[in-house]
């Protein structure tokens, strides 16, 4: 084995770095230009609160792994219970989140 073996993880990580950190201060530097209310930012609001909810509808009609284990009605009862919390709560994703993973868990264990 080669002395350098680390070089390719330098590579790697420095390719990822560049490949990701532009355009997140790319991003800021334009962000910062772009008024809270103009239609360009409400279109990408669009489009990201789009992608998360085709994501989130993905994992709950055509789940895989150990989530396709459980059934649609309990998927569907921690969906629409986490939604309630997310309301309830003043609009907290994570508290969302946490209780829908904690209702899925739960699911599962009784079944």
């Amino acid at each position: 084995m080669s002395d350098a073996w680390w070089w390719t993880y330098l590579v790697i990580i420095i390719a990822g770095w560049l490949a990701t950190d532009l355009w997140r201060w790319l991003g800021v530097i334009v962000g910062n230009r772009l008024d809270d209310d103009s239609e360009a930012l409400q279109w990408v609001r669009a489009v990201a609160t789009a992608l998360v909810m085709a994501v989130t509808s993905k994992l709950v009609f055509f789940p895989t792994g150990t989530l396709a284990e459980s059934p649609l009605w309990l998927r569907l009862a921690a969906l629409g219970i986490g939604f309630l919390v997310f309301l309830l709560t003043g609009q907290r994703v994570i508290v969302c989140v946490g209780v829908s993973i904690a209702l899925l868990i739960a699911g599962l264990m009784v079944l």
